[in-house]
């Protein structure tokens, strides 16, 4: 017999349902994301600290979880974004226990307990859906039953950038060949995997390291979570960086807007958000369209770009801006995330055009 909980949102809206996973108390912003498959991927991704995630495909559970077990060549997960999950709790309308998969080593349910997760089933995720949509980014809580209640909680008010970034520089297995260095704001390994599988080698420091201390072909930074505007260090860097002008630098996501504000463009917050593995976006005095996966809550305010910059890609749905791009070509960035897959390899290319700058 699951307990009871309730999301109870802070304008005092409620959904009521069962708990699954970890079942504690939790706040943090309430998002949505319209993937039909990949809550593995989204689980598991850094980019997802301090958020409560909803699904809009109703049935959720039934090909189970993989193994979360490394890579020892690479130190890397096989299977996941990330070694742990980063989601504060997750929401659906129908949970299975009952999965079936190739791949799968354990429930749903059971992994969500053993890293921490509350899980939320029976609630009616479509008029949830349409209220974050109506009212923009709401913060909620999860009140389980017979457990203390949660205090509303606004994660955009602190770094999470510096939550989830490495430590410490970490290199990874040495090829004769380029050197990248990967600034981590919450990276996705399928990112580093992107970079290994081409022969780069990669050396993957703090968001806030000195990353011109170290001899490079180029610089590349990651997605990440939260407000880009909390990276203040991190900005003024890659400011001077691209000032010098010495060596090329691109960005995924968080990467994107990273760079935005180091040229001097402005970065807002979002209504709802792009969260999901079905996005259109269009490249920039082109007719070529992608598919592609995404996950932010901020972008870049279009009006605001510098001369010199242009936009790079652009949303199908909503317009909004998908990419940077200098006109040296040197220096370019993307909103999307190439290394997801979901055309499936549609923007794989974006690796390769960063790659032929080095």
């Amino acid at each position: 017999m699951r307990k009871k909980g309730t999301l109870v949102l802070e304008d005092g809206t409620k959904f009521e349902g069962e708990i699954f996973g970890a079942g504690k108390s939790v706040s943090g912003e309430v998002v949505f994301s319209t993937n039909m498959a990949g809550y593995t991927e989204s689980l598991s991704d850094p980019s997802y600290a301090g958020q409560i995630l909803v699904s809009t495909y109703p049935i959720v559970g039934n090909y189970g979880l993989p193994s979360d077990e490394i890579d020892p060549e690479t130190g890397l997960s096989r299977f996941w974004e990330s070694k742990k999950f980063y989601t504060l709790a997750y929401i659906v309308s129908d949970y299975t226990d009952k999965y079936a998969h190739w791949n799968a080593a354990e429930s749903l349910s059971d992994g969500l307990e053993r890293y921490g997760v509350t899980g939320l089933t029976g609630v009616d995720t479509r008029a949830l859906t349409q209220h974050i949509r109506d009212f923009g980014p709401v913060i909620g809580k999860i009140v389980v039953e017979g457990e203390a209640e949660a205090e509303f909680r606004n994660f955009d008010e602190i770094n999470l950038v510096d939550l989830v970034s490495t430590k410490e520089v970490v290199t990874f297995p040495e090829k004769k060949g380029k050197r990248i260095v990967l600034v981590d704001c919450g990276v996705k390994e399928n990112i580093i995997r992107e970079f290994l599988k081409r022969g780069i080698n990669v050396t993957m420091v703090p968001w806030d390291y000195d990353f011109t201390q170290i001899d490079c072909d180029g610089v590349f930074i990651s997605n990440g979570p939260g407000d880009p505007n909390m990276c203040q260090p991190l900005i003024a860097r890659v400011r001077d960086f691209v000032t010098k002008g010495e060596k090329p630098l691109a960005g995924i996501c968080m990467g994107n807007q990273i760079l935005a504000l180091a040229i001097g463009a402005e970065v807002r917050k979002m209504k709802f958000g792009h969260r999901a593995v079905n996005q259109p976006v269009r490249k920039c005095g082109t007719n070529s369209c992608f598919i592609t996966s995404q996950n932010h809550g901020f972008a870049v305010d279009n009006a605001t770009i510098p001369e010199h910059w242009s936009v790079y890609f652009e949303n199908l749905n909503d317009g909004s801006n998908e990419g940077l791009i200098h006109e040296s070509g040197r220096y370019f960035s993307v909103q999307f995330h190439p290394e997801n897959h979901a055309g499936p390899t549609d923007t794989e290319f974006i690796f390769d055009d960063f790659i032929n700058l080095l």
